[in-house]
């Protein structure tokens, strides 16, 4: 099969929104240069970093051609989790061959209730907008770039709130609690419309490292749902997520919490497009039942992983399988197992 990112393109905006076409079969580039530090909390000149993320572009692009797999490759502008609690005043940790993280500065809810809502622009989310904007420049505007790790509003305020306190909160004061997450759930929209504005054909999933088109959706990671009830998370959490789909056409979503309870939930949201699980016990069966064919399946694991979950009578289910390889011969090993089992419709 021919490599061709555009035709790529086509092939996961239906996997994702159309008439299914077949199975995604992803595989990542092995040996990925991490970009080092968190560019959003420093000093480092624009131009330093859009040079790394060049770099490690063009060498993508010569992999996935290389292989003939069906990504599509994008500039990888990915960062910590923190960035926009930093936002609101939150200091960045930055660890030794980890990444970085946020410290909470909420502890009591009169310091949630004087909190101020951030602006889209401001540090370091604005430093992530500049970013973007220079590697369009220096790539071409029809190149894909990725946007942030984006935590739920529900998870962001549980960044800045120090999350015990947070999860109590709900329970004893839920309308500050509501509050904060009000704030947040603005600060991810509206920074949302500004990055779309600059690169409108960003690829929009950030977790697992797949493209996704923008058109079909915004992506967030969902990690808190496992500490709360399925009725606490629609009160608190839901309705940002149903808002999220609405306004951007649909949603992809990671969650690593032992969520199953949560999937009722997950089922009001519109347009669910794609779904990264880390299960937990049952394992994956529960969550292919619970939403069929409307919601790809983004996978990560390995051969023995990828055909458990084909062996499953799930009729309908789409898969996105991303695997990691060792080397460009494991890629295309793999990837000859995995077209004979997931031939395209």
């Amino acid at each position: 099969m021919t490599y061709s990112p555009i035709a790529n393109q086509r092939f996961l905006t239906a996997l994702f929104g159309g008439e299914f076409p077949g199975h995604a079969l992803i595989m990542a580039m092995p040996g990925a240069s991490p970009i080092p530090g968190d560019f959003t909390v420093n000093d480092e000149p624009i131009g330093c970093r859009v040079n790394l993320i060049e770099r490690e572009y063009e060498r993508e692009c010569r992999f996935h051609e290389a292989v003939g797999d069906d990504s599509v490759p994008f500039a990888n502008l990915h960062t910590g989790t923190g960035i926009f609690a930093a936002a609101f005043g939150c200091p960045i940790v930055e660890f030794e061959g980890s990444n970085p993280a946020s410290q909470p500065i909420v502890h009591t809810a009169a310091e949630a209730d004087a909190l101020s809502e951030p602006d889209p622009w401001s540090s370091p989310l604005g430093r992530h907008l500049e970013l973007v904007a220079a590697v369009r420049d220096r790539l071409g505007a029809d190149i894909p770039v990725s946007g942030p790790d984006m935590q739920s509003p529900l998870g962001l305020a549980a960044q800045i709130w120090e999350k015990a306190e947070f999860m109590s909160a709900l329970i004893e004061e839920p309308e500050i609690a509501r509050e904060i997450i009000r704030k947040c759930h603005n600060l991810v929209k509206n920074y949302l419309i500004e990055l779309r504005k600059i690169a409108p054909n960003m690829n929009a999933i950030h977790c697992p490292r797949i493209w996704g088109p923008a058109e079909l959706g915004a992506s967030v990671s969902e990690d808190e749902v496992g500490a709360i009830s399925r009725a606490m998370y629609e009160e608190f959490g839901l309705r940002c997520l149903i808002d999220l789909s609405e306004t951007f056409g649909g949603l992809y979503m990671h969650c690593c919490a032992s969520a199953d309870h949560q999937y009722p939930a997950f089922q009001k949201i519109p347009n669910l497009r794609g779904l990264n699980r880390v299960y937990q016990s049952p394992g994956a069966k529960p969550a292919l039942d619970a939403f069929g064919g409307r919601t790809v399946h983004m996978e990560w694991g390995t051969l023995e992983t990828f055909r458990s979950l084909l062996d499953f009578d799930a009729p309908g289910v789409r898969f996105a399988f991303c695997y990691s390889p060792t080397s460009i011969d494991d890629a295309k090993r793999t990837l000859e197992v995995l077209r004979k089992w997931c031939p395209r419709t």
